[in-house]
């Protein structure tokens, strides 16, 4: 086969078996789900919501602990890491490893998305089915991303949203030109999910209403609603994982108040477990009495201020529920949680105009938008959450206010951070790709494959006949002067000497009278952009490269980091 033909088998095998791994997690988690909420009695399910989400985080931080040796790198971030540390090669456990955990923390009631884990595994598959044909970088990074793709594909049947993931968040920084593989295996694993998962599973809302200009300004206010909600989800996040940073104890102490805190939120509020796409499909059905009645306030004479203040409660909390779910041990994404999250918003919107006397409200469509606003501006991807949406309610005539709502929403996240703050750690150490190519490549450049350990030295006390047998028999033009302890005292350069080369004493001209500090080092520990500022700032072409400890190890020069990043940039865009 050609390349190309090799390439396209590969994203249908790819495409089937991600998509296959996704149906099973989302199968295997509905029935849990279906019988915990239809099947028993709401007195017997608050036994289940008190003891089933404490029971999820635990067991899989065991599980991690037991069987996986505690690896804590999970969800989207994961897979930028070994696209831009490590040559797109992912561990072949994974491929498994987080069906496991998700479906025990999501099965068992937390308040966590699977799309994450299954753009994983889909991650995985593709990288590991690379591997085995031993496929180079690009083609390497295409099969994983076309694993992912399928991967979400399957989990919404929403082929396109699967590709636009792919490249607004999986693939930036990396320049493709050839992406058939990405559409082949986002259709097959779309196929997989439309032929075996049962309707009622699938991300479906079958309830819309046609657009109508005169409707554009809810959207422009509920875009403005869902961009605040969206930071504010992500700041509660990141404090909460703070939080549990400083938490001094084990990772089964965590999980276990990670466990009691979201077990408590389960029983106040029942649509905190688990995906909650059930809610936001009764939502959009205008079936709120349905999520009223498996609650506390079936008790309770229901008027619809209570109801908006359940619904605030939910908005509010769920921002609390995702992080104590994913930092406290369980395995999970914001996938989920921010369609949730977002359809609740849009919900608790439509009924507040109506409160307030406003005529004919798109109660379904601020619902959809919703979903797609909040989305937008959590994970940063606007594309993905415009198709996402359009595609799970057929709703293509939608575009216009999901474009209204997913723009808003994702500029003002924009002007807060401009990169999501779930990845801006790992962006900030060089550790994944950002839209500024120049840095990824850098990133992939380190300072000790590029240091000349074989450097010509010299101590202070040697004289300047020991210099000259070194440049007669040695090919450097940069020397470094050492002390007994191998700590740096200077730099020597042919032009420093040049005056004194043919001196009629030599012997007589001690090196600590000609050497010079040099312009600065760079430690060993520094990462590329360091040292290329470094470089940039004194204008030298050679740097002295020392230990933790001080120790002269070697020189790097700028011409051996301009020849390396030559290669990479000539790999990287063949």
């Amino acid at each position: 086969m050609s390349r190309t033909q090799f390439l396209i088998l590969s994203g249908i095998l790819v495409g089937i078996t991600s998509g296959l791994a996704g149906v099973a997690l989302k199968s295997l988690v509905h029935h849990i789900h279906y019988f915990i909420t239809h099947k028993i009695h709401f007195e017997y399910q608050i036994l289940f919501y008190i003891i089933f989400p404490f029971l999820g985080i635990v067991l899989t931080t065991a599980i991690v602990i037991s069987f996986f040796k505690g690896q804590s790198r999970k969800g989207i971030g994961a897979i930028l890491y070994e696209i831009a540390q490590n040559s797109s090669i992912v561990s072949p456990v994974k491929m498994y490893s987080q069906v496991f955990q998700s479906a025990i923390t999501v099965g068992l009631g937390g308040s966590a998305g699977l799309e994450s884990p299954i753009a994983v595994t889909g991650a995985a598959i593709g990288s590991n089915f690379a591997q085995t044909y031993k496929l180079n970088y690009k083609e390497r990074t295409l099969l994983l991303a076309a694993g992912a793709t399928a991967g979400i594909a399957s989990a919404f049947n929403a082929p396109i949203a699967g590709i636009m993931f792919a490249f607004e968040i999986l693939l930036t920084g990396v320049v493709f030109t050839d992406f058939i593989p990405l559409v082949v295996a986002a259709i097959c694993g779309s196929l997989v999910s439309k032929i075996i998962l049962q309707e009622d599973a699938l991300f479906r809302f079958h309830a819309r209403e046609p657009f109508n200009y005169l409707n554009t300004l809810y959207y422009l206010a509920l875009g403005l609603l869902t961009a605040f909600y969206a930071r504010y989800f992500l700041l509660i996040s990141q404090k909460v994982e703070h939080w549990f940073q400083r938490i001094k104890g084990s990772k089964m102490q965590r999980a276990m108040v990670g466990g009691i805190l979201l077990s408590i939120l389960c029983v106040l509020l029942p649509p905190l477990f688990g995906e909650g796409y059930d809610a936001i499909k009764a939502f959009s059905n205008g079936q709120v009495s349905a999520i009223l009645h498996n609650s506390f306030l079936r008790y309770f004479d229901v008027n619809e201020w209570t109801v908006i203040l359940f619904l605030a409660l939910i908005c509010i909390l769920k921002a609390f529920a995702t992080p104590f779910t994913i930092f406290g041990g369980g395995n999970g994404g914001n996938f989920a949680p921010s369609l949730f999250a977002g359809g609740t918003l849009g919900y608790l919107f439509a009924l507040l105009c109506k409160l307030a006397g406003f005529e004919q409200v798109p109660e379904t469509n601020l619902v959809l938008a919703g979903m797609a606003g909040v989305m937008s501006g959590v994970l940063y991807a606007p594309l993905t959450a415009i198709f996402l949406i359009a595609e799970s309610s057929f709703g293509y005539d939608l575009f216009i206010p999901l474009m209204i709502v997913s723009v808003i929403s994702y500029l003002i996240a924009k002007r807060f951070s401009p990169i999501s703050p779930d990845l801006k750690p790992l962006a900030d150490e060089g550790k994944i790709f950002t839209r500024a190519h120049d840095k990824n490549l850098l990133s992939l450049l380190h300072i000790a494959d590029l240091i000349d350990k074989q450097a010509q030295r010299l101590s202070p006390g040697d004289s300047l006949s020991t210099l000259l047998e070194l440049i007669k028999t040695g090919n450097k033009n940069i020397f470094a002067v050492v002390d007994t302890a191998g700590q740096l005292c200077g730099v020597l350069t042919l032009d420093d000497i040049r005056q004194v080369l043919f001196a009629p004493d030599p012997g007589s001209i001690k090196i600590a009278s000609l050497m010079k500090p040099p312009p600065t080092v760079i430690h060993i520990n520094d990462d590329m952009f360091q040292a290329v500022k470094a470089f940039d700032e004194t204008g030298a072409w050679q740097l002295p490269v020392i230990s933790n400890d001080e120790t002269f190890i070697g020189f790097i020069s700028k011409s051996n980091i301009l020849l390396h990043y030559r290669k990479l940039m000539q790999a990287y865009s063949e």
